[in-house]
């Protein structure tokens, strides 16, 4: 889950990190309050889920709670990179001596956290690390262990980072990095994180990443959701329990395991067609899953054919084949459903399919026959 910058500060605060005081805003009467009570200059920023909000013209300085409310209402209803904006942050304007770039994430690949690090963060502070990659310090942090305060010092060193900065940013660094392992976070970014004229390390922005695996030690993260402009498909998804991103295709997809959807996916481009979404019903799911995800489905007007590919393991393709007659018969189901079955009880399942002769559902012996079959279905 992706937090907007003001829900990122919070959990910042939260942690030690020190940040500007500031307040959510959702109207241009509400921006004035918070910069009346601010005192003195403030920045008004665009409050959505993507980067690039400033070329955007949704970072914007003003002197008093007067023209906090004016730029609130330039920046309230204008969309940036498909994202409306609903709420602004108001928070009191920073004086900077220079910007920094700090973030923590997981590389995979060697199976350890990953810090970075760099003395000119900003703005474009991507194209600093593609044409200047030295710029950018990295360093793998151990788990098990974690950040030490002697990495934390040396990445301040080796990023350069100006004297004044070198003690509070490295304690800034500390704390950025537990509250990314104790809140569960993918990713902890700071761009910028500045030094202050008086000598302080501010976190100015905020983007982090919530592993929603771990929200069952953290159910107040919930909360979140609320000011999201959520895509209404994926939050009927998610009240059933199911794994959903809707896509820009027109085959709906619907497997079990994030694995074997992916491979799905794959395999429906590679035959010509295009995924509509990606939808896992999880391991162990039953007949009443399955109807779920078909309902869902339903609800998307850009699915023209459906793709059912289940391997069972766990899941018992008897069941899964109950459901789609489930479905079949309490649901209108507008479009044809291909289904490959494979694995545990597919053979039983295919029986309860072939015995209800449903004139809109049909077998498929293989991944790339059913990918073939759906896509043309489809109109390709």
């Amino acid at each position: 889950m992706d937090l907007l910058e003001f829900q990122g500060k919070a959990l910042f605060a939260s942690a030690g990190v020190k940040v500007p005081p500031g307040a959510v805003a959702r109207t241009p009467a509400e921006a004035a309050a918070v910069a009346g009570r601010l005192g003195g200059p403030v920045v008004v920023k665009a409050q959505v889920q993507v980067g690039g909000r400033g070329k955007a013209g949704g970072i914007k300085a003003a002197g008093s709670p007067e023209e906090a409310a004016a730029r609130a209402g330039e920046i309230l209803g204008m969309e940036i990179k498909g994202h409306a904006v609903r709420a602004v942050l108001v928070e009191q304007a920073s004086a900077i001596a220079a910007e920094y770039y700090a973030s923590f994430t997981l590389d995979r690949g060697v199976k350890q956290h990953l810090a970075m690090v760099s003395a000119r963060g900003g703005m474009d502070i991507e194209a600093v690390a593609a044409a200047e990659p030295a710029a950018v310090v990295k360093m793998h942090v151990d788990p098990v262990i974690g950040l030490t305060e002697w990495q934390a010092r040396a990445l301040v060193y080796r990023a350069g980072l100006e004297r004044a900065a070198a003690r509070p940013a490295a304690e800034a660094l500390l704390r950025l990095y537990r509250a990314f392992v104790d809140l569960d976070c993918d990713l902890v970014e700071v761009n910028p994180l500045i030094l202050t004229d008086g000598g302080e390390i501010l976190a100015l922005d905020a983007k982090v990443s919530l592993d929603t695996n771990g929200f069952f030690r953290h159910p107040e993260f919930e909360g979140f959701r609320k000011d999201f402009d959520e895509e209404p498909l994926e939050r009927m998804a998610r009240e059933r329990g199911l794994g959903f991103i809707k896509l820009e295709g027109t085959v709906g997809i619907i497997g079990n395991g994030a694995g074997l959807v992916m491979s799905t996916l794959d395999v429906v481009s590679l035959v010509g067609g295009s995924a509509a979404n990606f939808l896992d019903v999880g391991g162990g799911a039953g007949a009443g899953t399955i109807r779920d995800a078909l309902e869902v489905l339903t609800r998307d007007p850009a699915v023209r054919a459906v793709l059912v590919n289940i391997f069972g393991g766990i899941t018992r393709c008897d069941l899964v084949a109950r459901g789609i007659v489930e479905a079949a018969a309490s649901i209108h189901l507008p479009w044809p459903v291909v289904v490959r079955l494979d694995g545990t009880n597919a053979t039983e399942g295919r029986g309860i399919l072939a015995e209800a002769a449903m004139d809109r559902v049909f077998p498929a012996e293989t991944m790339r026959a059913a990918a073939e079959m759906a896509v043309e279905m489809a109109g390709g």
